[in-house]
């Protein structure tokens, strides 16, 4: 995305957007939570290995399987669905400064040599 520094939050936004290289600095820290909100399909063919899977289309009956504590960084392919689920996170009153969209994506991720895993 143009113009985006790492680490911003954009004015309206419940949610700090993160480039995938920024998020992977904390990828293994046990305070950080990635939740792919990508589709079944999607998420088969390449995840952040340890990523909480829960498809944007079930992510408001499936809330609760977000952890109650740490940062949750949330990813799919492009930033909508993951900006999405951030916007979500926060009406359930998920404090905006846990809340994380990696606006890049799995594509730039994978592309990046990012950890990932594929299968379930």
């Amino acid at each position: 995305m143009k113009g985006v520094k790492l680490s911003e939050k954009l004015p309206g936004e419940p949610y700090t957007r993160i480039t995938c290289e920024e998020a992977h600095k904390y990828y293994g820290d046990e305070n950080s939570h990635f939740i792919d909100v990508r589709n079944d399909d999607e998420y088969e063919s390449g995840h952040i290995p340890g990523s909480i899977h829960i498809p944007v289309d079930k992510f408001i009956q499936s809330i609760d399987k977000l952890p109650e504590s740490g940062n949750l960084y949330f990813i799919c392919a492009a930033g909508a669905r993951s900006g999405l689920a951030c916007e979500f996170s926060a009406s359930f009153s998920i404090e905006e400064n846990r809340l994380f969209n990696i606006f890049e994506g799995m594509p730039t991720w994978i592309n990046s040599g990012l950890p990932t895993e594929k299968g379930r």
